[in-house]
């Protein structure tokens, strides 16, 4: 099989969604320095309930976050969904994915991961039609506002969801400047596979052929163990509570060369971060 090393230049970097439970403070600014002591290296910032954040706190996280060289990205509110059948919805999930763009930008943050929506009565072509065009509105308006953060599209994890992994790869091939967020748990929840050194190395084998090496050296990704059923995700678990292959995946991920973030959303998130951090440096380590 070909593998693929990746340089010393290019590497991956792991964190957390959302602030850990160990931190000091429940806010994101003590997790950026909590993270940083634990030898982790970026945070996902959390807007799922709502972009709350001040301005004013916003621009304490950037300087915190330059100062302790810990990269950040934001999850936009999980209320997005760009293929209601109401105009009114469509336009309010703009709304959240324009807030979401514009703290990101004011709190440092390099990229937006959001959920695009149900299929509802929808078939999954007309989905795909109306999210992308839901998406170019969006991105429209974010380039008048000359504001560079991007926008990643999530991989689902439940049947109703749109997101299979093929949908976000023709959606990022067919929108311009839209990136994909790959979760790990979400793909294996949905078709309960994908969960093996092979699968892995097929799906970034797939990646690579649809959207290009670049995207690969740039990768945002979210991974936790699962609990699923037929209808797909249900739960997050911890990794070593689950029978998600792990180290096969990060075994996968350093002979493709797959370079960019890793953001963990396990129970305890900060522990697995750290676990698979030092587990992808001890395959690099081995060559």
């Amino acid at each position: 099989m070909e593998r693929r090393m990746t340089s010393a230049a290019k590497t991956l970097l792991f964190g957390t969604a959302g602030v850990p439970d160990s931190s000091p403070q429940a806010s994101s600014l003590s997790a950026i320095g909590h993270l940083r002591q634990m030898g982790l290296d970026c945070l996902e910032v959390e807007f799922v309930r709502g972009v709350k954040m001040g301005s004013d706190a916003a621009a304490k996280i950037r300087e915190k976050a330059t100062a302790q060289d810990i990269r950040l990205s934001v999850h936009a509110p999980y209320y997005i969904n760009l293929n209601s059948p109401e105009p009114g919805k469509r336009l309010q999930s703009h709304e959240y994915l324009l807030r979401s763009a514009r703290m990101a930008l004011l709190c440092g943050a390099e990229c937006v991961v959001f959920h695009a929506g149900y299929y509802g009565t929808s078939t999954p072509e007309a989905a795909q039609a109306a999210v992308g065009k839901e998406i170019r509105e969006v991105l429209s308006v974010l380039k008048s506002e000359r504001n560079p953060v991007s926008l990643r599209i999530e991989t689902m994890g439940k049947r109703s969801q749109f997101g299979s992994l093929d949908e976000v790869l023709t959606i990022c091939q067919e929108v311009e400047a839209l990136e994909p967020c790959l979760d790990f748990s979400h793909i294996y929840a949905r078709e309960g596979k994908a969960n093996s050194y092979l699968d892995f190395h097929r799906i970034f084998r797939k990646v690579e052929k649809r959207l290009g090496r670049a995207r690969l050296e740039n990768m945002h990704i979210h991974v936790s163990g699962v609990d699923y059923n037929q209808k797909g995700e249900l739960k997050h678990l911890n990794l070593a509570e689950s029978d998600f292959r792990y180290d096969e995946w990060v075994e996968a991920l350093k002979d493709f060369g797959v370079a960019g973030r890793v953001i963990c959303e396990s129970p305890d998130r900060e522990t697995d971060a750290k676990m698979l951090k030092g587990l992808y440096w001890s395959h690099r380590l081995k060559g």
